[in-house]
């Protein structure tokens, strides 16, 4: 083998992971919007959780309600994820498609899915204790997933999935396209998310 060969990693799959400033006073504004909501809405809808609640799209009406006053602290993640992607950014075009919550408790847990129509999808964790599940990516390739050799050793090269541990005050920024899930929680507490969507109007 020559010194000059060179593995060349085209169309990688990013998940931009930031840790927010200030969370915890955050997250205990949005841990009372949250179970407010929860109160109020004992089913939520069903979507990708399995036993866990999903609450309907928070309610953007309000100026200085919440899910706003989240949204404009977590707006410049937002920006800097254009920015590495080398995106145009132009504020006014930047649209939160919709925002919603999961409480997982223990043994809830989330199926693979994606967010179709955006272009970006986000979860926010203002809940996360030891062992309440981790957050996992696949491969978005379906060919590669279904059909590939018996691997001898496990590298980035060839696995089909990755699990990323998260904390309180994580916000991970990702494709929308690219399929996630959440592993089951194993913990006595629950799991809390924020998640959302972003779009670009045209």
């Amino acid at each position: 083998m020559s010194s000059k060969d060179q593995i060349l990693k085209l169309f990688p799959q990013p998940i931009f992971k930031y840790q927010i400033n200030d969370f915890k006073k955050i997250n205990e504004e949005l841990l009372k919007y949250i179970y407010t909501l929860n109160k109020l809405d004992k089913d939520g809808v069903k979507k990708s959780n399995i036993n866990g609640w999903h609450s309907r799209p928070f309610d953007f009406k309000e100026d200085n309600g919440i899910p706003n006053k989240f949204y404009l602290q977590i707006r410049k993640y937002i920006k800097d994820v254009f920015t590495k992607f080398g995106w145009e950014y132009n504020e006014t075009k930047i649209k939160c498609t919709s925002m919603w919550a999961i409480i997982n408790k223990k043994g809830n847990f989330n199926i693979e899915h994606i967010h179709p129509n955006n272009y970006l999808s986000a979860a926010y964790y203002v809940k996360a204790p030891d062992n309440c599940g981790a957050f996992k990516a696949s491969n978005p390739n379906i060919i590669n997933r279904n059909f590939y050799p018996r691997s001898e050793k496990a590298n980035e090269l060839n696995s089909n999935s990755a699990s990323i541990k998260v904390n309180e005050g994580d916000l991970l920024i990702f494709p929308a396209y690219l399929p996630h899930s959440v592993e089951e929680n194993k913990s006595e507490e629950p799991r809390v998310i924020v998640s959302f969507n972003i779009d670009v109007l045209r």
